[in-house]
Order: C-alpha cells, then sequence, then structure tokens
C-alpha cells in the first residue's frame, strides 16, 4: 500500500520513469540521449537550485510582507508592473529558478499578474539576452521585438488574474495533528540554510550542516509553533510524522 501511495503521491515523475523504461526497450539508443540530455540538466539544477533556495530562505525571513505587498502587491499599480519588470530582467540564471522565488513572493502578498510578468520577464527580455541580440539581428530589431513582447505580457498577466486565483496555487498539505508523532528532518533534502535554527532556536540547531530537532517529545504548543517553520523551509525538509 505504501508503494502504491508513493506512485500517487509522484505521478508525474511515475510517468517520466514509465516512459524511460518503454524508450529503453523499443529503442535504446534514443534512450540513452535522452538520459544523457536529461543529467546534464539535473547537474546545472543542484549546482544552482541550491543558492535560489538560500537566497529565497533570506528573502523571506528579512523582508517584512508589508514591503513585498507595497512593492509587487494588488494594490501596487503600475510602480509593481515596473518593478517586476526589472527583477525579471535583470535576474541571472535559468527560469526555473525563478518558481521558487516566485512562490515565495506570493506567499508574501504578490499578486498573480505581477508574478506572471516576473517569470515573463525573466524568460524572454533579459538584459544580457537583449544585449546579445541586439548585437546579432540589430537594435531595431530587438527594440520592435522588445516592444511587443512587454504588450504581450501585460496581456497574459491580465488573462491570468482572470483564469487563476491565488486559492489555486498549490500549498504545502498540513498534516492531520492528530495523527502527529513527531518531527521528521529529511537530511538528504536539508542544505543547512539554518532558518528553522533563526526562528525556533529553543528546538532546532544546525550541526555539520544538517539541521536537528533538540527535543524528544512534541506536545501541543511546539506543533503550533512548528507550522510557520515547516511552511518557510525552502526545502520542504521538515514536516510531521
Amino acid at each position: 500500500m505504501k508503494i502504491i501511495e508513493i506512485f500517487k503521491k509522484n505521478k508525474l515523475l511515475t510517468a517520466v520513469s514509465l516512459a524511460y523504461v518503454i524508450l529503453f526497450i523499443a529503442i535504446p539508443d534514443k534512450a540513452y540521449l535522452s538520459v544523457k540530455n536529461s543529467m546534464y540538466y539535473i547537474i546545472e539544477m543542484l549546482q544552482i537550485m541550491p543558492v535560489i533556495f538560500i537566497l529565497t530562505s533570506i528573502i523571506e525571513a528579512w523582508v517584512p510582507k508589508e514591503v513585498i505587498m507595497k512593492g509587487f502587491g494588488e494594490k501596487a499599480g503600475i510602480k509593481g508592473s515596473v518593478f517586476s519588470f526589472l527583477l525579471g530582467s535583470f535576474s541571472a540564471g535559468p527560469i526555473y529558478a525563478a518558481f521558487p522565488i516566485c512562490k515565495m513572493l506570493l506567499k508574501k502578498g504578490a499578486s498573480i499578474a505581477n508574478v506572471v510578468i516576473i517569470l515573463s520577464a525573466w524568460a524572454v527580455i533579459k538584459v544580457p539576452m537583449l544585449a546579445n541580440e541586439a548585437k546579432f539581428l540589430g537594435v531595431q530589431f530587438m527594440g520592435a521585438r522588445w516592444i511587443l513582447t512587454v504588450i504581450a505580457i501585460i496581456i497574459i498577466a491580465y488573462l491570468m488574474t482572470i483564469f487563476v486565483k491565488k486559492k489555486d496555487i498549490p500549498v504545502q498539505d498540513e498534516q492531520d495533528i492528530g495523527k502527529v508523532t513527531g518531527i521528521d528532518i529529511k537530511e538528504q533534502y536539508c542544505i543547512g540554510c539554518g532558518l528553522c535554527e533563526k526562528l525556533l532556536p529553543r528546538h532546532f540547531e544546525v550541526i555539520d550542516k544538517k539541521a536537528k530537532w533538540k527535543e524528544s517529545i512534541l506536545n501541543d504548543v511546539q506543533i503550533d509553533e512548528l507550522k510557520p517553520v515547516i511552511a518557510k523551509c525552502p526545502v520542504k525538509a521538515i514536516g510531521f510524522k
């Protein structure tokens, strides 16, 4: 039963694994090439994502929610759109690095429209890319493409606010507190950022770059204290068991 539950919770991973099995049986040469290409991106992600998770943790811990709402929230207006374009345009790294940052911004009060602008600008109008585009295709081409792209991004951002609401965006599921028996720290995921220790130094400490739970028991008060810490863990390494 546990194996079936694992498959249900990881449907996409299961589907991809099954696709690779079929590929290796049907066309092994193509399957080998696909695995080789996938490993390249996995290695790239392992190099980039820890830095992004640490950056996200720092922003979440140190930047007040009011600041995010004022700069990127529903009432930020044109200023929020401009800030979003600037954040996306001057970003570094591949687009998947923006996802945890944007999820954190949403939790802090950023609007869906501004998150769409950040993601879109990050993907297609980053400043280094524009400089290379102007060099190879000309300033006129780059300028016209940039203007049309910005218009398209604004339209898409507006449409997204119609079709997608914040309640539709998945967040970490809270477990049934009645079934809680302890704290589960997945050391293989922990990056030793120290956020849990900063938020609850009475209960957490980081040893050898891994978070440790100091207590031997778990009472109702501690459970309530732990909920926001679990939600803020950038790599979701902490949970109830």
